[in-house]
């Protein structure tokens, strides 16, 4: 029988009619734990293998930008002078000009290296790190702040294990117009990390790691859990389903946040990269920079940072639902 359209279960036991019950609508039915990305989980090796693809994707994509932004965090400028670079157009123009274009995509191999590493650790393990801290029996949203640790967590972890990469891309892109006939310090990015590990010493491979761990934990929450919550209150707005606009609108929103909380360990960790023994520690960096040139350093490149920050991780989320879907 029906009552109201709803399906009746009858309630029978050792031979007893015992009436019926309607079962709960899915209004009532708690959610399951939303991930990030759409449709059911995966195992652990094919979403590191999708966040590899995306990260990577999202870095070939937007290293020019990238390289922008590097050239003016390192940038000194001392009273009087000019600027040799000025702006996210005009650098990525001055780098073209002077060095040719294939100049924006230096440090492309160690970034791919990153990114497989990194990329696919920090985001892999985003999900199976929320389930472990929230418990296997949770159901419904998961609270802004359990997303925001596993995230951290999975950030820092991520980048201590592929820091090496991220310090041999910073010094290729730093590495400027040189004068005629002089050979290029790092050729190729095995030679570089041969060449910091030769003349500097196998730990100097891990120069900055503190303040780069900061930054990526930071930088990974801030992505991960803000893409996480403006989907999800998309979604449940109902005025949006699961499908291209709504990762657009989430990537962008992500990559916001991102660069707001991540800028000023961004400029210090690139500075400590990208320096040889000029400052002795994060903290001695966070000073002078300070002392030197104004709490507003802090936010150099801020655009190019942006636009790269928000172009990736447009990218890199498009790239991994699609991944996803394709890998289920």
């Amino acid at each position: 029988a029906t009552v109201h359209g709803a399906v009746q279960i009858p309630l029978e036991r050792d031979g007893v009619d015992r009436g019926t019950r309607t079962p709960p609508s899915d209004a009532s039915t708690p959610a399951s734990m939303s991930p990030p990305t759409s449709g059911p989980a995966l195992p652990v090796h094919k979403t590191l293998l999708a966040s590899a693809m995306a990260t990577c994707t999202a870095e070939a994509l937007t290293l020019p930008i990238d390289t922008a932004k590097v050239r003016l965090q390192l940038q000194k400028v001392k009273p009087g002078e000019a600027p040799m670079y000025s702006g996210m157009v005009g650098t990525i123009k001055t780098v073209a000009k002077e060095e040719g274009v294939a100049a924006l995509w230096k440090g492309i191999v160690p970034g791919l290296h990153r990114q497989c590493v990194y990329g696919g650790l920090r985001i892999g393990l985003y999900d199976p790190v929320k389930q472990s801290i929230v418990g296997k029996d949770h159901v419904g949203e998961v609270p802004l702040l359990k997303k925001i640790a596993a995230a951290l967590t999975t950030g820092a972890v991520g980048i201590a294990i592929a820091s090496p990469t991220d310090l041999v891309k910073v010094r290729m892109q730093a590495e400027g117009k040189l004068p005629e006939g002089t050979p290029k310090r790092y050729p190729t990015a095995l030679g570089a990390y041969r060449t910091i590990a030769k003349e500097e010493g196998v730990t100097s491979l891990w120069r900055g790691v503190g303040p780069n761990m900061t930054r990526n934990a930071v930088i990974n929450a801030a992505e991960l859990a803000t893409y996480d919550q403006i989907k999800e209150a998309l979604l449940r707005s109902g005025a949006f389903t699961d499908n291209v606009v709504t990762h657009l609108i989430s990537g962008l929103g992500a990559g916001f946040i991102a660069v707001c909380v991540g800028s000023p360990v961004d400029v210090v960790k690139s500075r400590l990269m990208g320096s040889k023994g000029e400052f002795t520690g994060t903290i001695d960096c966070f000073v002078k920079t300070l002392t030197r040139e104004g709490p507003t350093a802090f936010y150099k490149g801020f655009v190019p940072n942006f636009g790269r920050l928000g172009s990736w991780n447009v990218a890199m989320f498009l790239v991994l639902e699609q991944a996803r879907k394709a890998l289920q």
